[in-house]
């Protein structure tokens, strides 16, 4: 059985750096939001699947985050399945998105899952 490895981001200038997760490597980092400490960083290529915040999603796996930008430039080249994590008010029915935004795969909510379609 392959175990699991849980990573998070760290926020690097205007990028964010992906780290394995160490409850005793933590410190507060920007946004007063707990962030992995160290040098370890690894590579989004080697991720199967990501959870991804937002302030909303829609049905058509459209998000808005806080503007800027973090998760797009993050995932911009990654092959990973995206699962956005939100509660049930956080689903609205659409979003305007502009051609960088990346889309999620599947949103979950505390009373929903909604498979998003790909043409």
């Amino acid at each position: 059985c392959d175990r699991k490895h849980f990573y998070l981001p760290r926020v690097n200038g205007v990028n964010l750096e992906i780290l394995p997760y160490d409850e005793s490597r933590l410190a507060l980092g920007s946004f007063h939001i707990e962030e992995p400490t160290g040098t370890d960083t690894s590579a989004i290529e080697d991720m199967e699947m990501i959870v991804i915040p937002a302030v909303a999603f829609d049905r058509r796996g459209n998000r808005v985050g806080r503007g800027k930008g973090y998760y797009d430039r993050l995932l911009a080249d990654s092959r990973a399945r995206k699962v956005g994590v939100a509660y049930d008010f956080q689903l609205v029915d659409e979003i305007d998105a502009e051609p960088h935004d990346v889309r999620v795969d599947v949103v979950i909510t505390e009373n929903q899952h909604v498979i998003i379609r790909r043409r």
